[in-house]
Parts: C-alpha cells; structure tokens; sequence
C-alpha cells in the first residue's frame, strides 16, 4: 500500500505502532538501560586517539570499498575528496607512489589499488561525460564502421 494511503487512512501514532513493538521497562529496567548508556558513552571519552584514528581509517575504508563497488558515480566522491578526508586535499591526478604511501601510511588498511580504483572510476565518468572531447575526436574519424549495439 502506498503511503499517502496509508497515512489518509491511519495516524502517524498507528502507523507507528503497527511497525515499532512497544516496549514497557519497569524501573529497574530503565535504571539498567541508563547505566549501561552512561557506561558506553564514558567508553567513547576514554578511547585513546590512536584508537580513534584506528576506526577513522577504518570508516574511511569501508566507504572507499562501498563506493568503488557501487556502478553509480558521484562526482563529488573524488580522489581529493577522499585524500582529503585521510590527509590533503589534491586536485590532480596523484603519481602512482602516493598510492602506495597511502597504503603504507595506513598500515596496509587501505590497499594502494582503492586509490588506483578510485582515480579509474573518476576518469571513466569523464570520458563518459566529455562531450567536448567526443566533438572534437570526431573530426579525426572518417570511416566509421556501420556497426549498431
């Protein structure tokens, strides 16, 4: 069902119950579930940096891997902008010793090809998308094959 429908036909507060379980705590309970947040977020203030660091390279990583992997480019989630996020930010073409002094720098965490994947990735939106190019190459090709996909 649709969910203009659903919410012409029910309240927010129904269509809320009807997905969410209700939970009743007793005091106990509560007292319980409160201590434990308070606990887990005292964790959070004690983490030492290294360890934060850790997990930033980690996140960083994750996404690098979610994104190389996703067909869709997304012209914001460049090379700079990753480089940006772990150290700089460049807005060229890195060599190909940086990758690996990323990949080093990183104890080996985030490996040297995610960098090299990005920068494809990048590059094969732009000659997708570089219709100037495609103008200009034109004119050098005089016999096109007769070929349809």
């Amino acid at each position: 069902m649709k969910t203009k429908k659903l919410s012409t036909k029910h309240t927010p507060e129904e269509l809320a119950e009807a997905i969410v379980f209700p939970v009743t705590l007793t005091q106990t309970q509560k007292k319980e579930a409160r201590e434990q947040l308070a606990a887990a977020r005292k964790g959070q203030k004690e983490m030492t940096g290294d360890d934060r660091l850790s997990l930033n390279v980690l996140q960083l990583k994750f996404q690098l891997e979610d994104y190389i992997q996703n067909k869709e480019f997304n012209p914001e989630l460049t090379f700079g902008h990753f480089l940006k996020r772990y150290v700089i930010n460049q807005h060229r073409t890195p060599p190909d010793y940086m990758a690996i002094r990323l990949e080093i720098h990183s104890n080996n965490s985030i490996p040297a090809t995610y960098w090299f994947k990005l920068v494809e990735k990048q590059r094969e939106h732009e000659l997708k998308t570089d219709k100037e190019l495609r103008r200009r190459e034109n004119k050098n090709v005089h016999r096109k094959l007769a070929v349809t996909c």
